[in-house]
């Protein structure tokens, strides 16, 4: 984490595969894809799609974790493009129940211990 980050929880450099569904003010799916985690916190992700992501959905996201898979609502919080066709949002989680909360924290502690051995 760079020393002027303002967020509250450490979040870890994870590749992970999920699918997602970016939904409109009625729900209604308005686009969908695949895309990866650049990274992973209990409160959220860093999202790299190939196609911009619009700021007013909601995001449904299906996250696969080592042999779990998470489904998480989220908001779409910012959207760069830091090369061409290579897009990078910021997804902050929300009706987060505690049983994903402490999926998240687990997979976050289990990383921290396997780069500490490394």
């Amino acid at each position: 984490m760079k020393s002027d980050d303002k967020r509250s929880e450490h979040r870890i450099d994870s590749h992970n595969l999920l699918s997602y569904e970016c939904l409109d003010e009625d729900g209604k799916v308005a686009s969908q894809g695949m895309g990866r985690t650049l990274d992973v916190s209990e409160k959220g992700i860093l999202l790299e799609t190939h196609a911009p992501l619009n700021q007013n959905y909601l995001i449904s996201l299906t996250l696969s974790l080592e042999d779990m898979l998470l489904d998480i609502k989220g908001k779409i919080t910012h959207t760069e493009e830091p090369e061409k066709g290579r897009f990078e949002s910021g997804i902050r989680f929300v009706e987060m129940d505690k049983a994903k909360a402490r999926i998240l924290r687990q997979f976050a502690e289990i990383f921290k211990d396997e780069m500490k051995e490394s």
